[in-house]
């Protein structure tokens, strides 16, 4: 939602029932390694969840689709799916991509604490795992959605933070 990487006309917010973002995938390289996995979302079943959707121009849907695909499949457990979503009240197909709970990185639901010492402690190509985490509640919060189970992660982390900072750490 954050970094989206691809040409779009519009960007505004659906609601997904059914299905809620969870860190719940393995990353061993944007936001980990193979020694030490970071954590990524993904989307499971239950619950809600509130985001954006993009619309694209009918010129590029295809580029745009074979752009995300080569994204998000290559490395990381989640299959494609044309999920229904609300828009301005309305119902609209949407091309989603879910967490795949048979795939080897698919972490599932972990304990809070479990979760914050793996993005704690996880740093990828991409940088450090709780900064993804950071970039991911500030994006939500700027656009007016609220994840208390994110806000909780986040501040588990900033507790462990404080810890390993002062000294007496993991």
């Amino acid at each position: 939602m954050w970094r989206p990487d691809f040409p779009y006309l519009e960007a505004r917010p659906a609601i997904l029932e059914g299905y809620h973002r969870s860190f719940c995938v393995y990353s061993r390289y944007w936001r980990g390694t193979p020694e030490r996995p970071g954590l990524v979302l993904g989307l499971t079943p239950g619950g809600i969840c509130r985001g954006l959707v993009f619309r694209v121009d009918e010129a590029e849907r295809d580029a745009v689709v074979t752009y995300l695909n080569e994204r998000e499949l290559g490395t990381y457990a989640y299959t494609p799916k044309h999920l229904p979503i609300v828009v301005d009240g309305r119902p609209v197909a949407a091309y989603t991509f879910v967490a795949d709970e048979d795939h080897r990185h698919y972490a599932g639901e972990l304990a809070l604490s479990d979760a914050a010492h793996i993005i704690m402690e996880a740093e990828g190509v991409a940088g450090l795992n709780r900064d993804y985490l950071i970039n991911t509640v500030r994006e939500l919060e700027a656009n007016g959605f609220v994840e208390p189970a994110l806000h909780a992660l986040l501040r588990t982390v900033e507790e462990l933070t404080g810890v390993i900072e002062s000294g007496s750490g993991i």
